[in-house]
């Protein structure tokens, strides 16, 4: 089966979706669209991927689950499509950006201007049904994005990842830290937010390396 995906990362990723666990992956996911609601729409499954190419990669932030209420998630993680109201980790993302770089509360948090700055905005599974978070864990995304978050290690250099919470940071046995920045704070969620998200300065942190490295910062 054919992935429509950015010709940057269908390249990489080719041998990928030849492996028979990503058969089995589009096989399930198929067959879950066809049967109920299922988030993001099809068309966006491959948004981080398609706004943010690999030769463009600078920032990776990793999240879990797409949103599973209707109309939020587009296949950026953390980021809701404009006129959705911010769900709390993001909402406590822009505080952070607030606090770090006194930048103002956006009107929306569609976060695709942050994927065309070279932000890749990855959950560890891409899809889920409606209403029913976590449903698609264990079919097979969390490989192919690990082979994803090994394809930026390997492949590019200086580029930040920011790690929140301990699923996200686990993965960080899989970046090389010799040649990229891993930073790590708890989730933005209200539930650890507090634990030292807040204060955590990231958004600074990222760009202090990216001009130390020669390469534009983002414009949180």
């Amino acid at each position: 089966m054919e992935v429509r995906i950015e010709s940057g990362w269908k390249e990489v990723l080719a041998p990928t979706f030849q492996q028979e666990y990503f058969q089995d992956l589009v096989d399930f996911v198929k067959d879950e669209y066809s049967k109920g609601l299922v988030f993001p729409p099809g068309k966006e499954i491959f948004n981080a991927f398609d706004f943010c190419p690999l030769d463009q990669v600078k920032v990776v932030i990793l999240g879990q689950d797409p949103y599973h209420g209707p109309g939020q998630a587009h296949g950026l993680s953390f980021s809701v499509k404009e006129g959705q109201s911010f769900p709390p980790s993001l909402l406590n993302i822009f505080k952070e950006i607030k606090a770090d770089l006194g930048k103002d509360m956006p009107p929306h948090g569609d976060l695709s201007r942050w994927a065309q700055q070279g932000v890749f905005l990855l959950n560890a599974t891409l899809t889920v049904r409606a209403h029913q978070a976590g449903s698609h864990q264990k079919r097979g995304w969390e490989e192919f994005t690990d082979s994803v978050i090994q394809a930026i290690s390997d492949k590019k250099e200086h580029v930040v990842f920011l790690l929140w919470g301990a699923y996200a940071q686990k993965k960080s046995s899989l970046i090389d830290s010799s040649k990229h920045m891993i930073l790590k704070a708890p989730h933005p969620s209200p539930l650890s937010a507090h634990r030292g998200f807040f204060g955590c300065r990231h958004f600074s942190k990222a760009n202090t390396y990216l001009e130390s490295q020669g390469l534009e910062p983002i414009n949180w």
